[in-house]
């Protein structure tokens, strides 16, 4: 198998899974006072150190949860009481389902936001607070989330971002940025599943999840060690993002020729990210002729159980039609070069099988 689907799951590092496998040895509960739960806590306690070192961000304000689905819920939760919300047209599930009554910031073709609308926006809307992604799950597509900051202390609005794509593969000094708070995910950056974290300053504590006061009161539940140890040291790993560019630009060239049309092509997108959709021809019949060659790929995101439909963040971009027509390829971050072939090769043979099938089977009438 040859797996393109990075965006969905890195997979395991190395070193995340020696962390996590020296964590599940730990008996203890970090909450308890004896011997073996002080063992767990420092655990913890250095799993939060070496993160925050990461990211650039004060361990104190690390807040452990169990993905980046969870973080987002909870900044919302958090940050949005008694404030009017703006949530970026191309956010993730997860961000439009915390906040359902959101209003939205429309992007361009490319997938960004019109910092001048964004503007207008918030002079109606004195003290919101804006939700924004830091890289765009299906497109790549990087905002400026300094820029957007900036407008949003302007106005006296809080931004919360959505990192789970870029933390790990982005150099970024996150709280020069100037966001409120920020969501990562532990299994984006190959770590193991079942772990995230919320970055946030608040001094007033308002949990989602209500307990034993774990995460100072921020996050009730005893924390999942093994989970979160591999979390922390996979975010630290090296990112080759200029090879994996490469390669992932050579992929594109390559869609391009068959006429694929790149989704946010005129915009800075991730290094391993390429969203290219095939006029006519549905994203389901691409995926699966891919997955029958050994190549595993992806349309839209992948947390919708497994559903394949128009993809809302293509139609926010103006696809139309062709939202229903798209693949994700996301290089991992242990890529290597004979995936290009691979994938070219796998990706000739769909093109080739429908262009002998009668449309009516494998293309959009």
């Amino acid at each position: 198998m040859i797996y393109l689907d990075a965006n969905a799951s890195e997979p395991l590092r190395p070193a995340a899974r020696a962390a996590a496998l020296a964590a599940l040895d730990a008996a203890g509960n970090p909450s308890s006072v004896h011997q073996a739960g002080r063992a767990a806590r420092r655990i913890l306690e250095d799993a939060r150190e070496r993160l925050g070192h990461s990211l650039k961000v004060r361990p104190q304000d690390i807040v452990f949860t169990s993905g980046a689905t969870e973080a987002n819920a909870l900044a919302i939760h958090a940050l949005g009481q008694g404030r009017p919300i703006l949530v970026g047209a191309t956010e993730h599930d997860a961000v439009r389902a915390a906040a359902p009554r959101a209003g939205q910031i429309p992007v361009t073709p490319d997938g960004l936001i019109d910092p001048d609308r964004l503007d207008a926006l918030l002079a109606d809307r004195q003290g919101a607070l804006v939700c924004l992604m830091a890289a765009n799950n299906e497109t790549g597509v990087r905002h400026d989330i300094a820029a957007a900051a900036a407008i949003c202390r302007a106005h006296g609005a809080l931004l919360h971002v959505d990192a789970a794509q870029a933390a790990g593969r982005v150099p970024e000094d996150w709280l020069d940025l100037g966001a409120a708070s920020f969501a990562i995910s532990g299994h984006k950056a190959g770590g193991p599943l079942g772990a995230g974290a919320l970055i946030l300053r608040s001094a007033e504590t308002l949990p989602l999840i209500r307990g034993g006061g774990q995460e100072r009161g921020w996050r009730g539940g005893t924390p999942a060690l093994p989970a979160i140890a591999g979390m922390a040291v996979a975010v630290g790993q090296p990112y080759d993002g200029e090879k994996i560019a490469g390669w992932r630009d050579e992929m594109a060239a390559f869609c391009l020729g068959l006429g694929g049309v790149l989704a946010g092509a005129g915009a800075d997108r991730l290094p391993n990210t390429l969203c290219v959709a095939m006029p006519g021809l549905r994203a389901d019949t691409q995926l699966i002729g891919l997955d029958l060659a050994g190549v595993a790929v992806s349309a839209g995101a992948a947390c919708s159980s497994g559903k394949i439909a128009a993809s809302h963040v293509l139609t926010a971009m103006g696809f139309g039609a062709l939202a229903s027509c798209a693949i994700r390829v996301s290089l991992p971050w242990n890529a290597s070069a004979a995936m290009v072939p691979a994938f070219t090769r796998a990706y000739q043979a769909v093109m080739d099988r429908a262009a002998k099938t009668p449309k009516h089977e494998m293309f959009l009438t």
